[in-house]
């Protein structure tokens, strides 16, 4: 376990310093946290919808799966194969890149963004069925489309409500101790 602990330190170690790389020319413009977290999604958003576009072209070949009697359209499915890869991945870059300096417990941050992505899976599906299905878009530029909308909510619910930093307060010690002279 400690030699897993310092490759996965070295990684973020690697990460952090190639996205802090490519931040400096727009530090004035633009915060770190949100930089990193441009950079973290985005890779992980154009992942998703490579793996989206593969598994919907070229390992669903476009057709409906049928599963213990339940027909699931082509493109739900390729969402549901890509979705599966991304959400894990997504959830450690966030962690561990974007916003380690959240002081809340790792299971909570973990519920909280299965909540979040829970929403963000039926605005996904909402979004896609509605561009797809009524608007006619091809599947492709509608997953586009729909991950952009998504992303935009998913980064404030995550910078206000899954990573938040918990602020602790001290109160004041209502009985002020006194000082105890021994003679």
């Amino acid at each position: 376990m400690p030699f897993f602990k310092t490759v996965l330190k070295a990684i973020r170690h690697i990460v952090l310093g190639i996205i802090d790389f490519f931040h400096k020319p727009f530090e004035n413009v633009i915060g770190k946290t949100t930089f990193r977290y441009l950079a973290c999604g985005g890779s992980n958003t154009v992942s998703d919808i490579i793996i989206y576009y593969l598994s919907y072209n070229f390992l669903l070949l476009k057709q409906p799966v049928h599963i213990a009697g339940i027909t699931i359209a082509a493109h739900i499915f390729a969402f549901i194969i890509s979705f599966s890869i991304s959400f894990p991945i997504g959830f450690a870059l966030s962690k561990y890149i974007v916003f380690p300096e959240s002081n809340l417990k790792g299971r909570i941050q973990l519920f909280r963004y299965a909540v979040l992505v829970g929403m963000c899976i039926i605005l996904n599906y909402v979004f896609l069925k509605l561009f797809v299905e009524v608007c006619n878009i091809y599947p492709t530029p509608s997953k586009i489309i729909t991950t952009a909308l998504v992303a935009v909510f998913s980064y404030f619910s995550q910078r206000r409500f899954t990573f938040k930093v918990k602020t602790i307060t001290v109160e004041p010690d209502p009985l002020p101790v006194k000082e105890v002279i021994n003679n």
